[in-house]
């Protein structure tokens, strides 16, 4: 599973690239067919609080999932995608 993550006009640390590494790599007990993870990071509208922006696309064959989420930190925004993702896995599996 490959994982790329891209931060716009900021650089993720090496502990956030770890963290995100370690969360989505979680994902592929829940869909073994996972080929691709795409993160994006973004920090929008600087004087608000919940201003970190995470989404993630997982790319499988014959699917393709996607989250979004806003909240205080990266981290926490991660955790929230992740979680998102996977209920959207499990109704996937569902549907079939």
């Amino acid at each position: 599973m490959e994982i790329r993550i891209q931060s716009v006009k900021f650089d993720a640390t090496e502990k956030l690239q770890s963290f995100i590494n370690k969360k989505t790599e979680k994902l592929a007990k829940f869909h073994d067919g996972i080929s691709a993870v795409e993160v994006t990071l973004k920090v929008i509208k600087p004087e608000t609080a919940a201003n970190k922006e995470a989404s993630i696309k997982l790319l499988a064959p014959k699917t393709e999932l996607f989250s979004s989420k806003i909240a205080d930190s990266f981290e926490e925004a991660i955790d929230l995608c992740c979680e998102a993702l996977q209920k959207q896995i499990e109704k996937a599996k569902e549907k079939k």
